[in-house]
């Protein structure tokens, strides 16, 4: 039978959900514009789209936005979630998404600026560089449940509930009391929609006061969107 890389990757990505950017097929993807066009267009056919960002570790799949009301609409209602996360647990991923993307993008863009005369390679395809991969710092689960847990129901239900949770799913890693970024967790939104709503929204104060994050201009937003 002849093999099909477009079809083999796609059926990786649904059933594994991420692959590493140093993966061979993700590799390819990545440099060969032809192959990533014949993905995305094989991926949009059945409702589906590429996530690929270019300071993501990981690449994934995710709906497209036409195709996002046949699966959250149900019953007159909208659901948090297709992965049976309950809405204090989307709300719980919002928030660790905030303490740890946010201020490793920070730190990426740093690195990345730094190093841009340099580059020779199309932004999307720039291997990530040691700095990029150290840029990411996990936040203490003791100091999360002491500041989110009367907010998301509770200290107990945050330990013994969500947090397992998120972790199954790949969003973020628990080791030695210290909540980490797992394969998922940059992927879990959409970067250029999320970012500015956290920074101008209620979240921003909190986290500058605590110096979590330091002022993010728009256009630093928008420089750092490649996907």
């Amino acid at each position: 039978m002849t093999q099909d890389p477009a079809a083999r990757l796609i059926a990786r990505l649904l059933a594994l959900r991420y692959l590493p950017r140093e993966d061979k097929e993700v590799r390819r993807l990545l440099v060969d514009a032809g192959f990533r066009d014949e993905v995305e267009q094989r991926l949009a056919a059945s409702g589906l789209r590429l996530l690929a960002h270019p300071f993501s570790a990981h690449v994934g799949v995710a709906l497209t936005r036409e195709c996002e009301s046949a699966v959250f609409e149900q019953n007159d209602a909208w659901q948090s979630s297709n992965l049976g996360l309950p809405k204090d647990a989307v709300a719980l991923l919002v928030i660790l998404w905030a303490l740890i993307i946010l201020p490793k993008r920070e730190r990426q863009l740093s690195g990345e600026t730094a190093q841009k005369e340099e580059q020779t390679e199309m932004f999307e395809t720039v291997k990530l560089t040691p700095l990029a991969h150290e840029a990411s710092r996990g936040i203490a689960e003791n100091v999360l449940l002491e500041d989110y847990g009367k907010l998301l129901g509770g200290k107990a239900r945050l330990q013994q509930f969500a947090l397992p949770q998120l972790s199954r799913l790949g969003f973020i890693e628990r080791k030695n009391k210290v909540i980490h970024e797992g394969p998922l967790l940059d992927l879990a939104f959409d970067y250029a929609e999320m970012a500015p709503r956290i920074l101008q929204g209620a979240l921003s104060d909190l986290l500058k006061q605590r110096g979590i994050l330091r002022d993010v201009t728009l256009e630093e937003l928008h420089n750092v969107e490649g996907s």
